[in-house]
């Protein structure tokens, strides 16, 4: 079976179209940073969410993965001065390495475990950021100047901030389509076995070690991409960013958004970048978001399984069926 364009694939295209036509003319410098950090955040959501939606799995370690995708990128850029296209690339190649380890407990445990061991290696990440630091232009292998950070080198296309929102818009369909693609394709069809019951898929001949690593190596490819992207917006990336209380949040927010929906992981990178911002600018503290997105995730949990996206999407097939 080929993998075939849907009438929402058509409409999300033609929506990021006109997003990344019209969206940086009319949005300020703060702006134009805080959505395209929104962005990056939402790539990494597709990855976390379409672990859940396809297979059950639970990874805790997503943001973790995108700083060392994001310190990939800062390491070759100060060290080497690639093109920026060959540096992300090498960074979703580590992350997704880094997936195919993380992989190997899932093989033997689930559920709670498996959440678990993930948020422990997301720990043992934020030690190594808190420890060591991003690179920003010194010698060694760790990088990193006493204070002032060397120029990063954008891609040749976006070299300014609207251009990079763009750019990151642009990455951010090339993920939904590549998670498309997995779907509709033997990896989705064997997914969904191993989601039913691993017995019978292995029953039918379907590898469940094989599709299992294939599914944390796309989750981490995504996060890496995402990372690096991030530390291509902001040009030094800080270890704060990536705690891993931060992977909670953001595969909560993914819940919330709507895990099998595209729409779902842009409205958690929306919830978990833009809102905060909207109550600075408000004059509230931005921790309360936190208590939204509490509110928000015990309403999915309790009303809602499919997330926002799913509400939206039921609302819109209901007002179809009147229609017809």
């Amino acid at each position: 079976m080929k993998p075939r364009v849907t009438f929402g694939t058509a409409m999300l295209l033609m929506a990021a179209a006109a997003i990344m036509a019209f969206l940086p003319m009319i949005l300020g410098g703060q702006w134009i940073k805080i959505l395209t950090s929104a962005v990056c955040f939402s790539i990494a959501a597709a990855g976390a969410g379409f672990m859940y939606a396809r297979l059950g799995m639970v990874s805790l370690a997503q943001v973790g993965l995108m700083g060392v995708g994001g310190w990939v990128v800062l390491r070759l850029n100060h060290g080497f001065d690639w093109p920026f296209e060959i540096n992300l690339a090498i960074a979703a190649a580590v992350t997704t390495v880094f997936g195919w380890v993380l992989a190997l407990p899932a093989l033997r445990m689930r559920g709670l475990y498996l959440a678990l061991i993930t948020l422990m290696a997301a720990s043992g990440l934020e030690i190594v950021f808190s420890t060591f630091r991003f690179p920003n232009g010194g010698e060694g292998f760790w990088g990193v100047l006493p204070s002032v950070a060397a120029p990063f080198r954008r891609p040749l296309l976006a070299q300014s901030d609207a251009d990079y929102l763009r750019y990151v818009i642009g990455m951010l369909v090339l993920g939904f389509a590549v998670i498309e693609w997995h779907r509709q394709s033997a990896p989705g069809r064997a997914w969904a076995m191993i989601r039913r019951s691993e017995a019978a898929a292995m029953s039918s001949g379907v590898s469940v070690v094989y599709y299992k690593a294939w599914a944390f190596g796309l989750s981490g490819l995504l996060a890496g991409t995402a990372g690096g992207l991030l530390a291509g917006a902001l040009g030094l990336l800080d270890p704060a960013t990536f705690r891993a209380s931060e992977s909670i949040m953001l595969f909560a927010l993914a819940v919330v958004g709507g895990a099998r929906f595209w729409l779902g992981a842009v409205l958690a990178g929306v919830l978990y970048r833009v809102l905060p911002g909207l109550f600075n600018n408000w004059g509230w503290d931005a921790d309360l978001t936190l208590v939204f997105f509490g509110a928000a995730l015990l309403h999915a949990l309790m009303t809602a399984p499919d997330g926002i996206a799913g509400q939206i999407h039921g609302l819109l097939r209901g007002r179809g069926g009147q229609k017809s």
